[in-house]
């Protein structure tokens, strides 16, 4: 009855078992997972945010494919105030409910069933999932850890195909926080001419940069047919708004013919609404409150799980050059996800272990760092007491 896309493995895995039960039993747990901000104790203006939602305009039904010139016009100034791309055009964006359906709208753009994309590991689990509903095949290229993640591109001239159509960058990448870096822009853009394909970039982070380096938006990109996404979601802390974008850069003749393509896909659904168009101008405002209460907790909680290393000889933290999660390297006395149930029955602390993220081996815990400052520090402590023990 079912397609084999579908075919998930649906069965619920023993971390969320154990997490089904404490809460059943009524037991506190510290969430080190956190990653919905409207749950992290942040200061929103919730009048001037619901007031947004409210314009006149949006009684009128006005079906642009791209989107509505306001919300378009909204994320190129943001381009151009924040990230220096003033010469970025606001026809050259496409408006979407999220970048997972940015993602579905390039992926069928450039992909016939069975085609495949280049994809960094570790990085976010969303992709298979994308990937299985557009019938589209992961090739992974490894991010190698080595005083810093650095992208390993010799994999991808080995992973090339007939049937490759683009790289999927994430800058910066979930969860290790490692950007692309300049020399690894000018490797991809290379790469990609060499065998004609598009850049994928996904840049949701982009805006909290830890180091204090200097790191572009690929959004200006022109050595290579480059999709840039990113939305509201994080970069206004605001994931129910459902406001985000497809930015196509790249050789004039090739955004043109694939901005004709994908116009046509947006129009077939129109799935942006007009309220929520209207107010894109002002959800990006609250940007500036929200970075700042962001960032704020992030150095707050990255410098007491620092502080609390220190004292420890069991695990370090890897480098994290932005976005909002730790990665903890730990002794492999057993696999991460047995590691991490025990930590929730025995501490009633809850982490991700690392091959939830596809990393290559156990001995990884990934860590929010969103989470309010007192329950980090708690769960931190708790999370030491338990490696400690088991020396």
């Amino acid at each position: 009855m079912f397609s084999d896309r579908t075919n998930w493995k649906l069965a619920r895995n023993s971390l969320t078992e154990a997490l089904d039960q404490a809460i059943a039993r009524g037991v506190p747990v510290l969430d080190l997972t956190l990653s919905n901000p409207t749950r992290a104790g942040l200061r929103y203006e919730d009048s001037q945010i619901l007031q947004s939602l409210a314009s006149p305009q949006a009684m009128d039904y006005d079906p642009q494919p791209k989107g509505l010139p306001i919300a378009r016009t909204a994320v190129a100034r943001y381009y151009q105030t924040d990230h220096d791309s003033h010469a970025l055009d606001h026809e050259r964006v496409t408006m979407t409910t999220s970048t997972s359906e940015g993602y579905s709208f390039v992926f069928r753009l450039l992909c016939n069933p069975g085609d495949e994309l280049l994809v960094p590991k570790p990085s976010y689990p969303l992709f298979e999932f994308l990937a299985d509903l557009q019938d589209v095949k992961l090739i992974p290229y490894p991010l190698i850890y080595d005083h810093g993640w650095q992208m390993d591109l010799r994999p991808l001239q080995k992973a090339v195909t007939t049937r490759t159509r683009g790289v999927v960058a994430v800058h910066p990448n979930n969860p290790t926080g490692s950007f692309v870096h300049a020399h690894e822009r000018d490797s991809l853009n290379q790469f990609c001419r060499e065998h004609k394909l598009a850049l994928i970039v996904d840049e949701v982070f982009l805006d909290y940069a830890l180091d204090s380096g200097s790191h572009e938006s690929f959004a200006a990109n022109r050595e290579a047919l480059t999709f840039t996404l990113s939305g509201v979601s994080k970069i206004s802390a605001l994931p129910q708004m459902k406001v985000a974008w497809i930015v196509a850069s790249g050789p004039d003749d090739d955004v043109a013919a694939a901005q004709a393509r994908l116009e046509v896909i947006a129009d077939t659904y129109l799935s942006m609404n007009a309220a929520i168009q209207w107010a894109t101008p002002a959800l990006l405002e609250q940007r500036k409150s929200l970075q700042r209460q962001l960032m704020n907790r992030v150095r707050a909680n990255l410098a007491e799980l620092d502080r609390q290393l220190a004292a420890q000889s069991s695990c370090q933290r890897l480098t994290v050059e932005g976005g909002w999660y730790a990665i903890l390297r730990v002794p492999v006395t057993r696999t991460d996800e047995e590691l991490a149930v025990d930590l929730l029955r025995r501490k009633s602390v809850l982490v991700h272990p690392g091959h939830f993220y596809d990393f290559p081996s156990d001995g990884y815990l990934v860590l929010s760092l969103i989470t309010p400052e007192q329950e980090f520090a708690q769960g931190t402590s708790r999370l030491l007491e338990l490696l400690i023990s088991d020396r």
